[in-house]
């Protein structure tokens, strides 16, 4: 029998074990879906931008992603389909990323400018920094920043603990205490010449030993 006073013992003991890694890292998947999914709805029905009947284009790819890409505002093609990095751009990537033996799905990718406007000097800046909600739900380990207009928005966004990024392509900085950074040429001006080409993989390959030299959890 239970004597007065004591604290009641749950009937299961197993319930009150803790939760393995495994299931510590599906509640965080989880939460991270739906909390990207409620960004979504939020970007959708926000009336800032002067976008039109125009969806926003959103993010795409792993919500607890170790790497994120970021660029500054959509082409036609990721306008036509909602999606970051549709199209040419995500096609090089792709192939980038077999080259340098990174896992697709450990990449998350995003826009500063996520509505399809004429001009994306346009976008209202709170709109902009939403980017900041990304970081925060993502949890990436890098950004990789693509292009000077892309660090140029995310350096004037206030992020906690963050320190400016310099326009040094190829090199890996420290964005905030736990968060890496590699800025390299905007991909989509990168895809026509061979000499954008080159440039462009000269400092993204930099990525591939970032990656590789991660630990393993």
């Amino acid at each position: 029998m239970q004597e007065q006073g004591q604290p009641e013992l749950p009937s299961n003991p197993s319930a009150s074990m803790p939760a393995t890694d495994d299931e510590i890292r599906e509640k965080y998947l989880e939460r991270a879906i739906r909390e990207l999914n409620s960004l979504t709805r939020e970007l959708q029905s926000c009336p800032h931008c002067p976008r039109g009947q125009l969806m926003p284009v959103v993010g795409s790819a792993h919500p607890q992603a170790d790497i994120m890409l970021l660029k500054h505002s959509p082409l036609p093609s990721e306008v036509e389909e909602g999606v970051a990095f549709y199209g040419r751009s995500g096609g090089a990537l792709m192939k980038s990323f077999k080259r340098l033996s990174i896992d697709p799905l450990a990449v998350y990718g995003t826009l500063c400018v996520k509505c399809p406007l004429a001009d994306a000097s346009m976008a209202d800046p709170e709109c902009v920094a939403r980017v900041i909600e990304e970081l925060a739900i993502v949890q990436p380990r890098i950004v990789v920043v693509m292009g000077l207009e892309a660090l140029a928005a995310l350096n004037d966004l206030d992020i906690p603990l963050a320190r400016p990024l310099e326009p040094r392509l190829g090199e890996i900085q420290q964005l905030t205490p736990t968060i890496d950074a590699l800025v390299v040429p905007n991909i989509d001006e990168s895809l026509d010449e061979q000499d954008s080409k080159r440039a462009f993989w000269a400092a993204f390959r930099v990525l591939g030993e970032w990656y590789a030299a991660q630990p393993p959890y």
